[in-house]
């Protein structure tokens, strides 16, 4: 297999290191900061009047230059600043009070937090259904409360998803093994529901860059992402398989995150992008199967600072539409992708000004937009030339008005 494109290779995402942790700084125990504290309070305190008692014994100084009275102000001050010393050191205490209130607290919030989520994952393993819908929304729940948990609370439900589905049963020979089965599989269809309606860019608490693993899971049930938001983190639907159901990513934002479909089958049913736009980040379709599914693009804009990546893909059944799909500056390859039966349209693409890169100019099944006839091009050209030389004659074109 030929080396990719320099092009393409640089467009690839290169790992970061990760940050080394910060050490936490040492502090100084309470107790003794405490003391030295008033033992500074009180030697600043006895400074002042030792200092005001040598005054008033200095040769160098008239008599009676410090009246006893003076004395007795300077010892009222030096009370003061022992007083004031003395607040500050309340103050620190209930300070350090409150922060340990705080951080028991918190502690306790975070117990509250583990119980729920170990009740909640029991719930999962439950072998009634009803019990583990209970878990699936109680799971939800906890990652919409807990900041600090939310990733944790999405692998469980993500990990559920992949775990493979049982076959169905048949309903005729076994009806009670069959409503068992579609009871399990609406668990599978509401983890689905929930996680698209976190993702949606209108969600009360959104999920919006955390890790979604959809590795290998089969998406049997319809799932609707439509108006979903991919900003940040990494969603993989890596060998994920689209058979038989509808799975809608309409409206939805690429945006900065890394989406990977490499190795997905779509191999019944219908995937639609329309409307998508894909606008940072990347999306890999590479070793991707289209066969006897529809996945469409209509309306899909692939704009700037983007990669969409279809190398290696097998077109060998269904149909793929680009119908009104804008091509305008974003990167998208179809390096050593293969057509063998399956139909591509670009026919009707709304702007094929940056066209995708590596694509035949033929292929079996693949439709390219209509190329204007070499003499219609020159004309056009022509055409547009002398409409610039109006107005001034210089070249300039003419002003709007």
């Amino acid at each position: 297999m030929p080396r990719l494109p320099r092009r393409l290779t640089r467009l690839l995402p290169r790992r970061r290191r990760p940050p080394r942790p910060r050490r936490p700084v040492p502090l100084v125990p309470f107790g003794l900061a405490l003391g030295l504290t008033l033992v500074l309070a009180a030697a600043a305190a006895a400074g002042l009047i030792v200092l005001a008692l040598i005054g008033l014994g200095s040769p160098d100084l008239p008599h009676g230059a410090l009246q006893v009275t003076e004395l007795l102000e300077v010892v009222k001050i030096s009370l003061a600043v022992v007083a004031g010393v003395g607040g500050v050191v309340a103050l620190v205490v209930a300070y350090r009070r409150q922060r340990l209130a705080e951080a028991g607290e918190a502690r306790e919030h975070t117990k509250l937090y583990a119980e729920r989520f170990t009740t909640a994952a029991n719930q999962l393993g439950s072998d009634a259904p009803a019990v583990r819908l209970a878990g699936v929304h109680a799971l939800a729940a906890l990652a919409d409360d807990w900041d600090g948990g939310r990733q944790m609370c999405i692998d469980v439900l993500c990990a559920y998803l992949r775990m493979p589905p049982e076959p169905e049963p048949d309903a005729e020979h076994d009806p009670s093994a069959h409503r068992s089965w579609r009871a399990m599989r609406e668990v599978r269809a509401t983890i689905i529901r929930l996680i698209a309606a976190h993702l949606h860019r209108n969600a009360p608490i959104p999920w919006h860059g955390h890790d979604l693993d959809f590795t290998g899971v089969v998406f049997d049930t319809d799932a609707d992402f439509t108006h979903a938001v991919f900003s940040g983190g990494r969603v993989s639907f890596r060998g994920a398989e689209f058979s038989g159901s509808t799975v809608w990513f309409d409206i939805a934002d690429f945006s900065g995150g890394r989406v990977s479909f490499v190795g997905a089958k779509f191999s019944g049913g219908r995937v639609s992008f329309d409307g998508a736009v894909f606008s940072d980040g990347a999306v890999w379709f590479e070793g991707a199967e289209f066969s006897g599914n529809r996945v469409s693009f209509t309306g899909a804009v692939f704009s700037e600072n983007c990669m969409v990546s279809f190398n290696g893909a097998v077109f060998s059944d269904g149909a793929v539409s680009f119908d009104g799909a804008e091509f305008s500056g974003g990167s998208v390859w179809f390096y050593n992708t293969v057509f063998s039966g399956g139909q591509v349209d670009f026919t009707q693409v709304a702007n094929w000004s940056d066209p995708p890169n590596c694509l035949p100019d033929q292929a079996l099944g693949l439709h390219l937009p209509p190329q204007p006839a070499p003499q219609a091009a020159a004309e056009s050209a022509e055409e547009a030339t002398e409409q610039t030389k109006t107005g001034d004659g210089t070249g300039s074109p003419t002003p709007m008005p």
